[in-house]
């Protein structure tokens, strides 16, 4: 899910029309923290089991802290990028940090590493969301689009989460599972409904997956003709879709789908609009940091078939986020995304795959 936040003082008309002009723009309102750049698990759908771009990298508390007290007017943190959060042990402290200012805290999980320890953990540090990327609803889908034997150890990781929560008596971090819809997966979309009522997580959301990487790739699912999103799929994801929307009905669990849209509107075909990509805001907004540093204009572009050195802005941690955020890089690649010949990263952002 995209949560919408706003752009300081300065409307979203005002921003475009800044960075149209390559004029400079407030402080990022968001940001991504990539606090680790590797991974335990080998997802099908996942750049990094194919074709890494950087080094393999933790971030560092105090380079985090050095990174947030560059950020004045920080209000949403996610932290997350190409890689598993909870491989970071210093994940809390960083939460916690962050939660002094009044940040709002959401990251993404396999769970595998899940333990008892780090849910006290994260139930203390003050974290808002959490989600968890499932999938599938059986041990062997899981493993083919998640790449590992994990299921059962993630099943029972969250159930124990939400039984921690319940014994200390707390509602947050609010939990949800998440599922990239695919023809390979999207069968097992209302068993997802189901587990999630079964062990307790009240929401599930279904998200679309960024395909283009794939193509091509030995054993790689994002693949153009893993697309829910069209046609020749579209009445039977239709069909899937409804039948999880009555299960979560019954079971009272929300079902909601990514960037604010209804489950069953995200996949049907949307009408045309001319240049999609000009929607967009998260360059106007959004500070996305990977754990070596580097400025990237966006989660979703290092998931494209776009050149690394083409959405590659600058480095945060070398540069300063300031002198990144209204460097000639970043202005260039916000001036050719509000025109008619966008990045490449950009030039199927509300077409093949959600804003």
């Amino acid at each position: 899910m995209t949560t919408t936040v706003a752009t300081g003082g300065s409307s979203r008309h005002e921003l475009v029309r800044l960075a149209a002009k390559g004029r400079p723009l407030p402080s990022p309102v968001e940001a991504y923290f990539e606090v680790a750049n590797r991974c335990n698990s080998k997802c099908a759908t996942c750049p990094l089991t194919f074709s890494p771009q950087e080094a393999a990298k933790q971030l560092s508390f105090g380079d985090f802290t050095k990174l947030v007290d560059q950020l004045p007017d920080l209000r949403r943190a996610v932290m997350q990028g190409i890689g598993e959060p909870l491989l970071n042990r210093d994940l809390a402290a960083m939460i916690r940090y962050l939660k002094q200012r009044g940040v709002y805290v959401v990251f993404n999980t396999n769970a595998a590493l899940l333990t008892w320890r780090r849910q006290v953990e994260l139930i203390d540090s003050g974290l808002d969301e959490l989600r968890v990327s499932v999938d599938g609803s059986t041990p062997e889908t899981y493993l083919k689009v998640r790449g590992i034997p994990a299921f059962d150890r993630v099943v029972a990781n969250v159930a124990e989460m939400v039984r921690t929560q319940r014994a200390l008596g707390t509602f947050t971090p609010r939990l949800s599972f998440w599922l990239t819809g695919m023809r390979e997966n999207l069968s097992e979309l209302p068993g997802v409904i189901d587990l999630a009522a079964r062990i307790g997580v009240p929401e599930v959301y279904l998200q679309r997956m960024v395909f283009g990487f794939g193509d091509g790739i030995d054993g790689a699912l994002a693949r153009a003709e893993e697309n829910i999103y069209d046609r020749g799929y579209g009445l039977q994801a239709v069909a899937l879709i409804a039948e999880a929307e009555r299960r979560a009905h019954a079971h009272g669990v929300r079902f909601r789908g990514a960037d604010g849209f209804s489950p069953r509107d995200s996949v049907v075909d949307r009408p045309p609009v001319d240049a999609p990509w000009r929607a967009c805001s998260r360059p106007l907004r959004l500070a996305y940091i990977t754990a070596q540093g580097t400025a990237l204009p966006c989660c979703i572009a290092p998931f494209t078939d776009a050149p690394y050195e083409s959405i590659t802005l600058g480095n945060y941690l070398r540069d300063g986020v300031q002198a990144v955020w209204e460097g000639e890089a970043y202005r260039a690649f916000r001036q050719r995304l509000y025109s008619s010949d966008p990045p490449a990263s950009c030039r199927n952002c509300g077409l093949a795959w959600s804003l």
